[in-house]
């Protein structure tokens, strides 16, 4: 227990250290610190705003397709960048809302995390993450994210700002009828990868984008100079 608390503290130390240091390179010089400033809320939400266009293509990278044969395995091995050594990784279906939960989390490294049939190991000397799905059926086929829990997961952003991640579509060609047999595995999700696809993507163009800018307009517009509201002199 107390070798996993430790291992907790760590984690959650290294990823204090990395938000912090990636924060103060947008800081202005003679702004106040970013925990209490509008400046620092803004800078937050021009990034969040970014992400959501380019999510994690600079942060990770990996196959964009990868495929298995009908009761066989694949494995998709992620590569991450140094600074997020420390953090948890994920394998999820997309869309990947908090409704549909991550499949599968690292907990710590070389620790082999198993879910029905995937599993996931990370592997930090390496810098990357592998995950492995057992027992394929034609209806995993679809496209998943391997991400990186950051500290949005422990700043209750997650719902609205996304991790950085890689897409990765996963092929499973359908059984000839002659191979197929009534007992098959259960599939992975029940949902279609094209319905969940066009869900995340109305999502984003009409909840998340919108969301984003009405909030950095209203801290921008709160904490705009008093002069700018007024328009007048003091009187001599």
């Amino acid at each position: 227990m107390q070798e996993a608390e430790k291992c907790q503290e760590k984690q959650k130390r290294e990823r204090e250290r990395v938000h912090g240091s990636c924060m103060k390179r947008l800081q202005p010089l003679d702004a106040p610190p970013l925990e209490s400033s509008p400046w620092g809320l803004a800078m937050r939400l021009l990034e969040a705003l970014l992400l959501l266009w380019v999510p994690g293509s600079l942060c990770l990278s990996g196959p964009s397709t990868v495929s298995g044969a009908v009761g066989g395995s694949l494995s998709v091995q992620c590569r991450y960048k140094e600074e997020y050594k420390e953090f948890d990784k994920y394998w999820c279906r997309q869309p990947c809302l908090l409704i549909w939960h991550q499949a599968v989390e690292t907990r710590g490294a070389n620790v082999e995390v198993r879910s029905g049939r995937v599993s996931i190991v990370d592997r930090p000397e390496d810098l990357t993450f592998t995950v492995t799905l057992e027992n394929l059926t034609a209806q995993d086929a679809g496209k998943y994210r391997c991400g990186v829990a950051t500290i949005l997961q422990e700043e209750g952003l997650l719902g609205f700002l996304p991790d950085p991640f890689f897409q990765v579509q996963v092929i499973v060609p359908p059984a000839s009828s002659s191979n197929s047999s009534t007992g098959m595995p259960e599939p992975l999700s029940r949902q279609q990868g094209s319905q969940l696809s066009s869900i995340h993507f109305l999502l984003l163009v009409f909840l998340k984008v919108p969301l984003l800018l009405g909030m950095l307009s209203a801290v921008l517009w709160v904490h705009r100079p008093q002069g700018a509201i007024c328009g007048e002199t003091q009187p001599a």
